[in-house]
């Protein structure tokens, strides 16, 4: 059957690489509990209520509930609006709708979100890269060299695994500079983090700009895969040509419209100034280690921190339970590693672990 497989399978899948997902690496990683702090998902667990009386029919394509609300959270229309099971369908559906297969291409700035790659690969696209900057800004001169030779920008902002955000100026140069010739995407994802630099309000303004939001990071339902897709209505209408006949379940979007009520979202506000305040003082705390140099910003739910001693501390922290993320194959990361703020248990015993590292590795010296 093994033949059969390699016989069959698409020419531009056979040397994919799945994303390596938070879970995938550290799937059964022990027998005791693990902390968490490597997929960027909030420490926190909000009780839903769930009726299960429509649960025999087929659900909305399009819930009305979750597209009115999440249109009026994020001040648009809702014909400007696409519900989509997490934002990575979102990637996928504009890279299926708007690109040609072994013919078109996409434009990525690493280092970023390595599902922008993935998705292209996977519907046989091709990719171009413009990388980030030594400060991680964008590169504008290099992205606007790729008019005409792609039909999708990538900008993640702020921007995993860096933390930073986009310059408005530079974003707006690359949008108006695509505006004839290709979409811009700006996943959105940790928006509720950098409220002030969020792009939703111009959409009437740039019609070739795209917006991708999640409820996996600031509204702590990473388990429920509900994303958004924010655009043009013209666009919106195109991405719907692809899309699954029943993408939302009824559980997802009955949660999601509680996430999105006058109370769901006052919850959510004020667990990301709780995060906000738990990240400031990991900042601090790291800061004043010797052995770790902060990188990029903090703009996001997650720190990005390098040190000499990468690999050694992340096996010391895997055997003891705590399991946080490596960057380091990312262009220009070398050593890096990323720490998702938890509670404050957890990042309490996360730098415990950490300080005993390194006056381990003190001692042995």
């Amino acid at each position: 059957m093994s033949e059969l497989v390699n016989k069959l399978v698409s020419d531009n899948l056979q040397a994919l690489l799945p994303y390596e997902s938070a879970r995938r690496l550290f799937s059964g990683a022990g027998t005791k509990q693990q902390i968490w702090l490597n997929a960027n998902e909030s420490p926190y667990n909000n009780d839903y209520a769930i009726d299960p009386e429509s649960f025999n029919r087929y659900p909305d394509c399009q819930p009305p509930a979750v597209v009115n609300a999440y249109a009026l959270y994020a001040g648009i229309n809702h014909q400007q609006l696409l519900v989509s099971r997490g934002a990575d369908e979102a990637i996928e559906l504009l890279i299926r709708t708007f690109c040609t297969p072994a013919q078109d291409k996409i434009l990525i700035c690493p280092p970023t979100y390595g599902m922008y790659a993935i998705s292209a690969e996977t519907c046989n696209v091709g990719i171009t890269k413009a990388p980030l900057l030594a400060d991680f800004s964008l590169d504008v001169a290099s992205i606007c060299a790729f008019k005409g030779k792609v039909n999708l920008v990538f900008i993640c902002s702020p921007n995993n695994p860096t933390g930073t955000s986009v310059n408005k100026d530079d974003l707006q140069t690359v949008i108006e500079h695509f505006a004839d010739s290709a979409l811009v995407v700006v996943d959105e994802a940790y928006i509720e983090f950098d409220l002030a630099n969020n792009w939703a309000m111009q959409l009437q303004q740039y019609p070739n700009l795209v917006i991708l939001r999640t409820l996996s990071k600031a509204f702590a339902l990473a388990g429920l895969r509900c994303g958004f897709a924010l655009a043009s209505g013209e666009i919106i209408q195109a991405m719907m040509k692809v899309i699954a006949p029943y993408p939302v379940s009824e559980p997802v979007a009955q949660i999601a419209a509680q996430a999105l009520s006058k109370h769901g979202l006052l919850q959510m506000s004020r667990q990301v100034l709780a995060i906000k305040a738990e990240k400031a003082s990991m900042k601090q705390a790291l800061t004043a280690m010797p052995q770790v140099k902060l990188v990029g910003d903090d703009k996001a739910n997650f720190i990005l921190f390098r040190s000499a001693k990468k690999q050694a501390l992340m096996d010391h922290l895997v055997s003891h339970g705590i399991l946080i993320r490596d960057q380091s194959k990312q262009l220009n990361l070398e050593h890096c590693l990323r720490i998702t703020i938890g509670t404050p248990q957890q990042n309490e015993q996360l730098l415990a672990e950490i300080t005993s590292f390194f006056a381990q590795q003190e001692q042995t010296v």
